[in-house]
């Protein structure tokens, strides 16, 4: 067998291996969304669930309609900060389309990355700004996210409903923000210390890897180094708006779902508003690690779980949370589509030189 059939043996087999752990990945995600929504949905009536949700007044719709549109409209803020030059509309159509990918592939956060590269790529934007962009928006994501259940947790301590469990959650949450918050400033205070950040980080995940035997990590302080000194300018003039559009973004989708909540019976009295913004941060906690696309299955389980452990009638809480998801889960998924369609319909049509202006006008 001559050296060029090995070669395209080779790749035909790690092209239906890869093919085959696509096919097993779908297969696992769509076994654990069944068994998650069956224990969920077995002991109550899906009529009353239905009822709870068409009770809801035009009023209310509409209500709901204006709040999803915000929602959706906030994940393009988040982006504008991060990447100064992008304009609103290209915003809109990179997020959304993204999102669609994410929320309905497995692995699809690592092709939403890949997408979000060649889309702004398009628009003349290069590696070097779109990978500074990624990292900012995904480290002021998590820092959202570890901020957000400690906030809510001293709310419901504020209001008389702390326990010892709780306590020890914020404590617990507290000290993750704090360490997250420590390490990124000292990654940015000097290269000395980035790269030593970068070292220490490298022989911890090599280790981690040797337990299941895998490659050590190598080039992690070089990495780091880099990724402080492109930061180190964004962040200078930015850090503000990118603060400001990261809460505004994670709040608008914990609105989504008080109002959801509040449309379709379940009272403050029932499940106080502090209370909604516990279960929220940590379902949004819970898709940290990404089990199915989108935490499809794992959300709802932790929704439905802890509204209905805080006082929420379970057909309505059921009710609120599945119409919560149909929002903030399956509405991005449609908008998606049509941005990815106008996405590659534009790059396919757009004239030769229109990349090469916005290089020259953008970053």
């Amino acid at each position: 067998m001559t050296e060029d059939a090995t070669a395209q043996a080779g790749e035909g087999a790690a092209k239906r291996a890869s093919r085959a752990k696509m096919a097993a990945r779908i297969t696992l995600a769509l076994a654990l969304i069944v068994v998650i929504f069956w224990y969920l949905l077995k002991d109550i009536s899906l009529a009353d669930v239905w009822a709870a949700i068409t009770a809801m007044t035009w009023i209310e719709l509409v209500g709901l309609a204006v709040i999803a549109a915000w929602n959706l409209v906030t994940y393009a803020f988040v982006w504008m900060t991060v990447t100064p030059g992008l304009r609103f509309g290209r915003a809109m159509v990179m997020t959304q389309a993204t999102t669609a990918i994410t929320n309905t592939v497995p692995a699809g956060s690592a092709i939403g990355i890949g997408m979000t590269y060649g889309m702004l790529h398009s628009w003349g934007f290069s590696r070097g700004r779109t990978t500074i962009a990624v990292l900012v928006s995904g480290v002021w994501n998590t820092f959202a996210k570890l901020a957000i259940p400690v906030l809510a947790l001293a709310l419901v301590a504020l209001q008389g409903n702390a326990s010892a469990a709780r306590i020890a959650a914020a404590a617990l949450g507290i000290g993750g923000l704090i360490a997250a918050i420590v390490v990124f400033a000292l990654m940015l205070r000097s290269e000395h210390m980035a790269e030593r950040v970068g070292v220490t980080a490298g022989r911890v995940a090599s280790r981690l890897l040797a337990l299941i035997r895998r490659p050590p990590v190598q080039g992690w302080e070089l990495a780091t180094v880099k990724f402080r000194n492109r930061t180190v300018d964004l962040l200078e003039h930015g850090w503000f708006p990118i603060t400001a559009a990261t809460v505004v973004s994670h709040l608008s989708l914990y609105l989504v779902l008080l109002a959801c909540l509040r449309d379709v019976g379940v009272s403050d009295a029932e499940v106080g508003w502090a209370e909604v913004l516990a279960v929220f941060a940590f379902a949004r906690l819970a898709t940290a690690i990404p089990f199915t696309p989108g935490g499809a299955g794992v959300v709802e389980a932790v929704l439905i779980t802890g509204l209905t452990a805080a006082g929420g009638d379970k057909p309505e809480v059921v009710a609120a949370v599945l119409l919560y998801r149909a929002l903030t889960w399956g509405l991005p998924v449609l908008v998606g589509v049509g941005c990815l369609l106008w996405w590659r319909r534009q790059t396919l049509t757009e004239p030769a030189g229109e990349t090469t202006t916005t290089r020259a006008a953008g970053p």
